[in-house]
């Protein structure tokens, strides 16, 4: 006999309710809590803190990396996070398939790392920038992305010194080839325009995708849109895709 449809719903949970993610601390995160409280009060999955320090993933089954300021962001912005206990573990994690997501400070911590190509350099107009932005959904096809239709246009909030993003011809062109791009800054409407762009970025990127399609990375902050009485949930949407994309996959 085949379980009633409330019978699978009640499995389907119990498989959710498994997950546990990580979120990285380190010295000058400051979006560390944030992230924190989109998994443990919005998507509801059980979550922990990872000490900067500690080689020690606790059994994670995916990694955030959140923004801030590692380490002062001394020397260049994740160039001292990159040799971090933590990161080593990290680095060997995602090498063998983990979801890892790296978010503003997390983006250029993960690029110093290898994890993801390119670099973060200093915004354009030489300014801090902190203001809502509109980003385009580049691709579907990521455990990051497979619950929002491609091309669909999500409102975020940046706060960065350096997202403007910067590759090479060849990066480029193999990013556009393998369908890497995750999101770029576009208009309301999903237009790709310079008056979009806010930092500078390279074709206007805001993500990019690993090879594995199991890193992202993204400038703009869906932890801090991912309630409506922030000004949006769309960040939501990203978490939760992450949770089915790992349910999926067991």
């Amino acid at each position: 006999m085949h379980p009633s449809s409330s019978k699978k719903r009640m499995f389907a949970d119990a498989i959710l309710k498994a997950m546990k993610f990580g979120v990285l601390v380190f010295p000058g995160s400051n979006c560390d809590h944030d992230t924190y409280n989109v998994i443990e009060n919005l998507v509801q999955q059980p979550v922990t803190f990872l000490w900067h320090a500690s080689e020690d993933l606790e059994g994670c089954d995916a990694i955030l990396v959140p923004g801030g300021f590692a380490y002062g962001d001394y020397l260049r912005t994740g160039a001292i996070a990159k040799f971090a206990p933590v990161m080593q573990s990290v680095i060997k994690f995602a090498k063998n398939g983990g979801l890892v997501f790296g978010i503003c400070n997390g983006f250029q911590i993960l690029c110093e790392s290898g994890l993801l190509p390119g670099a973060l350099m200093r915004n354009a107009n030489q300014h801090y920038i902190c203001k809502q932005v509109h980003l385009r959904t580049e691709t579907a096809d990521s455990p990051f992305t497979d619950g929002i239709e491609g091309g669909r246009v999500l409102q975020m909030p940046i706060g960065h010194m350096e997202g403007n993003y910067f590759c090479d011809a060849d990066t480029l062109a193999k990013l556009k080839a393998e369908d890497r791009i995750a999101f770029r800054y576009s208009t309301p409407a999903g237009e790709i325009t310079p008056a979009a762009n806010p930092n500078g970025s390279l074709e206007n990127i805001a993500g990019v995708l690993s090879e594995g399609r199991n890193v992202l990375g993204m400038m703009p902050h869906p932890d801090r849109s991912s309630e409506a009485l922030l000004g949006s949930a769309d960040g939501l949407l990203l978490f939760r895709s992450m949770v089915d994309s790992l349910a999926l996959a067991r």
